[in-house]
C-alpha cells in the first residue's frame, strides 16, 4: 500500500483505464438520461423521491455512489422550477459585481487569470444580508439539500462564491477542488495517501446556473470517472495528465435554473467562453462537511502573542522549533475572508503558523509580530 503519492510515480495508463469507464442505466436507475458518461436527474420528475423518507434515502444513496465510484457528477435538470429566486439573485450579485469593480478592480480567480471573470467571493454571505428573502427563497431547494445530505451528512456548512464569465473569458486549467486541490504540490505531497482518500469525502463541488449555458459559453469541463484515481492531487498538474484531460473531457450543456455537482477530486476546470454574447454566470456551491472542526474553541492569537517573546531564547532545534509552533499557531488558511485575504504566491493565503515561522526567521520584535497578527486576524475574520 503506498503511504505517501509522488508526482512521478504517477501513471497515465492507470488513470485512462478508470476514466474510459462507461456508466450505464444500471448504474444510476433513477435518471431520467446519461449524456457523455454524466446522469441528468430531472427534478420535475422526483417529488415523491424527495417528499418521501424512504425514497428520499434511496435517490441519495444512489447520488453517493454516483460521487463516489460512478462518473463523479450527479446533473439536477430543472432544479429551479420557479426561476424568479435565480433572477433576484442574479440581479444583486450584478450590483455587487459593479461595486466592488468600482471598489477594487478585478480579482483574480484560483485556476484562471484576471480579466473577462468575475468572482464574488462569499457570495453566500453577500446575498443574505443584501435580501435575506431572496436568500431564503434561493436556497429552500429540497433538491441541492438532498444532494449536499447524501455526500456528506446533515448539518453540512454551505458557501458560496459567483463566477461569471463574459464572452471572451478564457478557460481554466484542469485541476481537482477544495481541499487538497488548493495546495501547492509541495503541500499536497506531504499529505498521507489515507488524507488524500479523505479529502474529497469533506466538500461537495456544485454550481447553480443563473443563465443559459450552451458549450460554446465554456460551462465546465469534466473528465467522469477521474474521481476515482487515488493519487490524482498529485497528478493532476503533470502536463500529460492536463493534455490527456483536453482530449478527452465533456462539457454539458445547462439551462437557467439547473445544477451541476460532482465530486472535489474530479478533474474539471472552466470552459473559454466563446460566444458572442452569452454572459455565463453560475453560483458555485462549496459545501463542508460538519465535521470539519476542532473539539474545543482555543485562542490561537493569544498563545502565539505568549509564546513568541520566548522563542528566541529557546535553545530549539529546527524540528523542535516547527514542532512547537504547530501545536501553538494556525496552520490552515482556511476559513478566511478572501476579499481581504487572497492567495499569496500559489492557491492559499499566508497561515497564522508561517506567519510565525517568518517573524522568528527574521528576528521580528514582538511588537511588530503582534501587530502582524492583529492585522491577519482582521483580514480573516472581516
Amino acid at each position: 500500500m503506498t503511504a505517501y503519492f509522488d508526482p512521478d510515480a504517477c501513471n497515465l495508463d492507470d488513470f485512462k483505464v478508470l476514466t474510459q469507464q462507461k456508466l450505464t442505466t444500471k448504474d444510476v436507475p433513477l435518471a431520467a438520461d446519461i449524456q457523455k458518461n454524466a446522469p441528468i436527474y430531472d427534478v420535475s420528475k422526483l417529488a415523491d423521491h424527495l417528499g418521501d423518507p424512504a425514497l428520499r434515502r434511496s435517490l441519495m444513496a444512489e447520488w453517493a455512489q454516483g460521487l463516489r465510484t460512478g462518473s463523479g457528477i450527479v446533473v439536477l435538470q430543472n432544479a429551479y422550477a420557479d426561476t424568479s429566486a435565480i433572477d433576484a439573485a442574479t440581479q444583486i450579485y450584478n450590483d455587487v459585481i459593479a461595486a466592488e469593480k468600482l471598489a477594487n478592480g478585478s480579482a483574480a480567480d484560483h485556476f484562471a487569470a484576471a480579466g473577462n471573470n468575475d468572482r464574488i467571493w462569499n457570495s453566500l454571505q453577500k446575498l443574505c444580508l443584501a435580501d435575506p428573502a431572496t436568500f431564503a427563497r434561493y436556497f429552500a431547494n429540497p433538491a441541492i439539500a438532498a444532494v449536499c445530505e447524501a455526500w456528506l451528512g446533515p448539518n453540512y456548512q454551505m458557501t458560496a462564491q459567483v463566477n461569471l464569465v463574459r464572452p471572451g473569458g478564457g478557460a481554466q486549467l484542469a485541476h481537482r477542488d477544495y481541499h487538497l486541490g488548493f495546495q501547492t504540490a509541495e503541500t499536497s505531497a506531504s499529505y498521507p495517501a489515507h488524507v488524500h482518500d479523505l479529502s474529497p469525502v469533506l466538500t461537495l463541488q456544485g454550481a447553480v446556473a443563473h443563465s443559459d449555458m450552451p458549450v460554446e459559453s465554456g460551462p465546465t469541463k469534466l473528465l467522469p470517472f477521474s474521481q476515482a484515481y487515488a493519487a490524482g492531487y498529485a497528478a493532476w498538474r503533470r502536463d500529460d495528465f492536463r493534455a490527456y484531460f483536453e482530449e478527452s473531457y465533456i462539457q454539458l450543456p445547462l439551462s437557467k435554473g439547473d445544477a451541476l455537482f460532482f465530486s472535489p477530486a474530479l478533474f474539471h476546470g472552466a470552459g473559454a467562453n466563446t460566444s458572442v454574447d452569452v454572459h455565463r454566470m453560475a453560483n458555485l456551491l462549496q459545501v463542508s462537511s460538519a465535521f470539519g472542526r476542532a473539539m474545543e474553541n482555543i485562542d490561537r492569537i493569544a498563545m502565539c502573542k505568549a509564546m513568541y517573546p520566548v522563542m528566541a531564547g529557546l535553545n530549539l532545534g529546527p524540528a523542535e522549533r516547527v514542532a512547537a509552533i504547530a501545536s501553538c499557531a494556525e496552520g490552515y488558511s482556511f476559513p478566511t475572508n478572501l476579499d481581504l485575504d487572497p492567495p499569496m504566491g500559489g492557491l492559499a493565503p499566508q497561515t497564522q503558523a508561517a506567519l510565525f515561522h517568518a517573524a522568528l526567521q527574521d528576528g521580528w520584535p514582538a511588537e511588530k509580530f503582534n501587530a502582524a497578527l492583529d492585522a491577519q486576524t482582521a483580514r480573516q475574520r472581516a
